[in-house]
């Protein structure tokens, strides 16, 4: 399908190269063409009026040596035509004794050739019949045209397959750059290798660029997924140690605050050791069928947070219960820090829905997908931004797809969809 709908787009290099090929080919064949009628019409008339010269030369003597009357002969200036007389009388005439002139508006579609010279005092000339030379030279012009249009229908086809094999490593590189786009940085085109690039085309020189830039990509997120899990390793030690003096300390205002503020840090490293986790891959699902009602309606019960419940037609799902408690936990957790009451939760089938009646995602979050630290507009309340980042990283695990959208009458809507129990 795709390749049918690319051989359709007008707009495709194939067919601009194909284009430009054919404007080429009927420049050559138009300049090829005029230049040798050109040429041909120049030849004919030189021989033209050189046999005609002839021709008047011989009946010239003929008629002098007989004594009669010039046979084949023209003496009456009236039957000559006037370019003819004007050029005998005032044109290369004089110098050469002759004159010639073409007639192109025979009688009949017959052309003739007229030669004139001075015979004593009067002027005589005869005419040739150029017909044969005239339909030589269309038969020429014919001959031309026609196999300039069959060289055409075969050099076009031709053009257009030869463009189909750089065309085809663009779409490959296209192709490469979309999926590196979409998260896939391990995806690489097949003649981006960096010995080729030095040696290759301009098309290697750009697929070695976008493999160079999915290099570097990669380079950098690996660089931070390590510095994210360093530092919530390293934080995770004196963080515990915190916890516990902050556990010993006298009850009062002051003692709450670090207490509260202890608590936030401790989600926050929490939260990163999972994001570390989840980039390193090293998170396993435990699959299983599982009733997906109980499992959503225990998860809000542990929330402690309000919902409005909804089963509908649920039904049973094979995944992990565990990280669908932390997925659906995390999306109610955002609605209500992020958005407003009331917030709803429903269930049916094996699909999990959580909405709230706030101002909605954010548009950035809808084009590219929840971002950690990253919590959209101002007026969405506070937090890290890791919530979304967490629920769609453990979706991924359970083999589960997390999409996120605004209903038409407000508020955002949080959808889970679970596989199938067999």
């Amino acid at each position: 399908m795709d390749t049918v709908r690319d051989l359709l787009n007008w707009r495709s290099l194939r067919w601009k190269t194909t284009l430009l090929v054919a404007v080429a080919c009927c420049a050559i064949a138009l300049t090829v063409g005029v230049l040798v009628h050109r040429s041909t019409l120049a030849r004919s008339m030189n021989d033209g009026g050189a046999k005609a010269t002839a021709e008047l030369d011989r009946a010239v003597e003929d008629a002098r040596r007989d004594g009669g009357p010039p046979e084949g002969l023209e003496t009456s200036p009236a039957a000559m035509p006037a370019e003819l007389l004007d050029r005998l009388r005032h044109g290369p005439g004089p110098s050469t004794g002759h004159a010639t002139w073409y007639d192109g508006d025979g009688p009949g579609d017959h052309p003739r050739m007229w030669a004139a010279r001075m015979d004593g005092d009067r002027p005589v000339a005869i005419a040739i019949d150029m017909t044969s030379d005239l339909l030589t030279r269309r038969a020429l012009d014919r001959h031309m045209w026609k196999y300039s249009v069959l060289a055409l229908g075969v050099v076009l086809p031709l053009t257009a397959l030869a463009a189909e094999l750089p065309h085809r490593r663009l779409r490959r590189v296209a192709r490469t750059a979309r999926r590196i786009a979409a998260g896939d940085l391990a995806a690489r085109t097949a003649d981006g290798r960096a010995d080729r690039a030095d040696r290759g085309d301009e098309i290697t020189e750009i697929s070695a660029t976008v493999d160079s830039m999915a290099d570097s990509l990669l380079g950098r997120l690996a660089a931070e997924q390590r510095f994210t899990a360093d530092v919530a390793h390293e934080l995770r030690t004196p963080l515990m140690g915190l916890v516990t003096a902050s556990g010993l300390l006298p009850d009062g205002e002051a003692t709450d605050l670090v207490r509260d503020r202890v608590g936030v840090l401790r989600v926050l490293v929490e939260d990163l050791l999972e994001i570390s986790r989840l980039d390193a891959g090293a998170e396993r699902a435990e699959l299983r069928p599982v009733p997906l009602a109980e499992v959503v309606e225990e998860s809000l019960a542990r929330t402690g947070l309000p919902a409005r419940f909804t089963p509908d037609g649920a039904g049973s799902a094979r995944t992990d219960p565990r990280r669908v408690d932390r997925i659906v936990a995390n999306l109610v957790l955002n609605a209500h820090r992020h958005g407003g009451a009331p917030v709803e939760v429903a269930v049916t089938g094996t699909t999990v829905t959580v909405r709230d009646h706030g101002p909605g995602f954010p548009r950035e979050l809808l084009a590219d997908g929840p971002r950690r630290f990253r919590t959209g507009a101002s007026e969405r309340g506070r937090g890290h931004g890791l919530g979304l980042t967490i629920a769609l990283g453990q979706a991924r695990v359970v083999g589960a797809s997390l999409s996120f959208a605004n209903a038409s009458d407000g508020g955002a809507v949080a959808t889970l969809r679970l596989p199938v129990a067999d």
